[in-house]
């Protein structure tokens, strides 16, 4: 072979061998992961699981199990302290007072027409979204978010309601197995789908509906807490002497469901009948009984080919008050009324038993999930990305969460402080450190006036009107 010849066979091997090399070159760019979500709201659940330790003996074995898979946040925060601005603003990044959704009967998707929600992000980035039971608040359930939806039904409830209270504000057993309940179902859909082989990532929102009112639950989960060992909130005599004439008048009123207010007195009536007792016990039972669906859910997963391609985001979509300062149900900016449980399990990404005690805020899911399963970015949300406290929960982090009530009264919680101020411009303030539950109101106190002033920097710059009500219900 001639010389050339040869140099010219070299030269070809040469290249041949460097495009081998570049071709599957160990650090080159692979293509991005796409994890499916399993998204799981849980109404009304409050801090009372058994992972946060806020009361002693609850029973919540899957959710503590799903804990240890991946993060808990232990100061994490609802936007607004009910179902329906809470669930809207989480689902389209946008805060109830940018958008007026302040109430349980204002539609949002009016006043939010344009928005493109988080299922329906996943949707346009090739995913398939299905929901069942409750993720958006009920009538107002958006068909353009789901490829599939699948309603909650009504459940059994003793054949005398109220049973022990009064409209919704009741709680008894049910004699029926569990299946005979509406959350079954609803997780039964979730498991159905689990089981099944797609050929698409997925968004698969399981929104279970217990322990929301009224507290009809299965005869077991209420024998899981004899009453004996039922412990009720401490409640103080004077908590509400240092509080503004419109803190006093919110512990003391509450909206129903659809909207009508009224002076309800609801710890007024536990003391009178003797009920508070049973009303814990109420709650309780239905926590456990929630606890139980979400375990045959994560069953179903880890059984799944989806196991360790699925992110898992759990979440109690507002808190709930069983009697702290005199105020029962949600519907008020106290810690109770507004801390909430959140989860975040991502494999490869999220290590196990891991503890984030930074400040963050439930709409924060939204633009999270984008970061964490590569989608493209979607502008305009009112919310911050989580995925650096994921990869380091110890990270600086200057972000209070914001939860608002109604037009114009807001909540700013840090680490250390709880601000609160009201539409009348009074305002509460509470030092965590030393009144975890909120018991010495500092905002008089002219020593706290550079901390309120730091804080209020964080107050919501518009307070938009309220959207138009919905007559029909």
């Amino acid at each position: 072979m001639k010389p050339d010849s040869m140099l010219r066979n070299k030269i070809i091997l040469l290249l041949f061998t460097i495009i081998f090399l570049i071709s599957f070159h160990p650090h080159q760019p692979q293509q991005k992961k796409k994890y499916n979500v399993l998204f799981i709201a849980v109404d009304d659940l409050n801090d009372w699981v058994g992972y946060l330790h806020s009361y002693p003996g609850v029973k919540t074995p899957n959710i503590d199990r799903l804990a240890k898979r991946g993060m808990i946040f232990t100061r994490a925060y609802c936007s607004a302290p009910i179902c329906n601005p809470s669930r809207a603003s989480l689902l389209t990044g946008v805060r109830p007072s940018t958008s007026g959704v302040y109430q349980n009967f204002q539609p949002w998707r009016p006043v939010l027409k344009d928005a493109i929600t988080l299922p329906q992000h996943f949707m346009a980035n090739g995913y398939l979204a299905t929901g069942s039971g409750k993720i958006f608040h009920e009538t107002y359930n958006d068909p353009a978010s789901w490829n599939k939806f699948y309603p909650e039904s009504g459940s059994p409830q003793p054949e005398k309601t109220p049973v022990n209270g009064f409209g919704n504000f009741d709680w008894a057993p049910v004699d029926v197995g569990d299946d005979q309940m509406a959350d079954y179902i609803i997780t039964q859909h979730g498991i159905d789908y689990l089981g099944e082989k797609h050929q698409s990532p997925f968004f698969l929102a399981v929104g279970i509906r217990k322990p929301h009112l009224p507290w009809y639950v299965p005869r077991k989960y209420f024998e899981l807490y004899p009453l004996e060992s039922i412990v009720t909130p401490e409640v103080v005599d004077n908590d509400l002497e240092d509080l503004p004439p419109l803190a006093v008048k919110i512990a003391h009123w509450s909206l129903d469901e659809i909207g009508r207010a009224g002076d309800t007195q609801d710890h007024k009536f536990i003391l009178e009948t003797g009920q508070w007792k049973n009303a814990v016990q109420g709650y309780l039972a239905s926590i456990s009984f929630a606890d139980a669906q979400i375990g045959r859910l994560l069953d179903a997963l880890d059984k799944s080919a989806y196991k360790d391609n699925t992110i898992v985001v759990l979440f109690g979509d507002n808190g709930f008050q069983l009697g702290q300062k005199e105020h029962w149900r949600k519907f008020a900016l106290w810690e109770e009324s507004i801390r909430v449980p959140l989860i975040i399990v991502a494999p490869g990404i999220v290590k196990p038993n891991s503890v984030c005690d930074r400040t963050v805020s439930l709409m924060d899911i939204y633009p999270t999930l984008i970061s964490l399963c590569n989608l493209s970015p979607k502008p305009g949300l009112e919310a911050v990305d989580l995925t650096p406290l994921l990869k380091n929960p110890k990270l600086t982090w200057n972000h209070p969460a914001v939860a608002t009530y109604g037009r114009n009264n807001h909540s700013i919680r840090t680490e250390r402080w709880h601000y609160i101020r009201y539409s009348d411009n009074s305002e509460e303030l509470y030092d965590h450190q030393k009144d975890p539950h909120e018991r010495k109101n500092l905002a008089k106190d002219s020593t706290y006036r550079d901390t309120i002033k730091i804080l209020a920097e964080w107050l919501p710059k518009i307070n938009a009107q309220a959207a138009p009500s919905d007559t029909t219900r």
